[in-house]
Parts: C-alpha cells; structure tokens; sequence
C-alpha cells in the first residue's frame, strides 16, 4: 500500500507543479511521493488535530522536504531546479513563506476535505 500512496503522492505532486509552472523535474515527484507516504503514515495524528494545525503541520512538512531536496539538487549539484532567491523571506533560494503559505492553504483544503466529509482514500 505504501508504494501506490508513494506512486500516487508523486504523479499528484508533479501534476500540481505542471499546472502551476507549466513544468516539472523528477526530483519533484519524488518529493510528491515521500510527501504524501508522510501523510498517509500521519493520518492517525492529523486526525487527532484541529484542521488548522493539521494544515500548519503539512505545510511545515512540505516546505522541510522541499528544502532538504532542494539542498542536494540546487545548492549541492547544482541542476538548477528552482531558485527562490529573488522571493521575500527566502532561505538560501530554496524555500520562502510565499510558497508555504500555498501549501498551507492546499492542505486546509485536504485536511477539511478528508476530515469533515470523512473521506478515507488511503
């Protein structure tokens, strides 16, 4: 179960960066992957949670992963995925409160979706 959620997590993630840039990097989607196998692992806890927090805690989740790959793939090889260096608040060009604050919102929109319609679809 842990591969498809993985898998799914992945062509999601990839598919939200395609509609949003116009592109993606497989870097991304293994990101989208290990994000979304974290939720699925945490789903018991993100129940436990006040929706708001459940979102803080995804887009918290999500920013630290996206900084740890953009750490090896921008600033340790240097592929030049994305560079946030020109955004307020950025750290090191690869995060910034703008794009966490996106995550934010999309994970209320899921937090609130799965948790007051109980829609399970792991």
């Amino acid at each position: 179960m842990e591969l498809i959620v993985f898998v799914i997590g992945g062509i999601c993630y990839g598919l939200t960066e395609l509609l949003y840039r116009g592109y993606t990097h497989w870097t991304m989607i293994l990101t989208g992957g290990a994000v979304v196998l974290t939720f699925y692992l945490l789903l018991p806890c993100f129940f436990e949670m006040n929706v708001l927090l459940s979102a803080l805690a995804g887009a918290l989740i999500i920013t630290t992963y996206e900084f740890a790959m953009g750490s090896v793939v921008n600033l340790w090889l240097h592929w030049d995925v994305w560079d946030y260096s020109g955004r307020p608040g950025n750290i090191l060009g690869q995060i910034c409160p703008l794009f966490t604050f996106y995550w934010f919102v999309l994970c209320l929109a899921f937090f609130s979706l799965i948790k007051y319609n109980k829609l399970i679809f792991f």
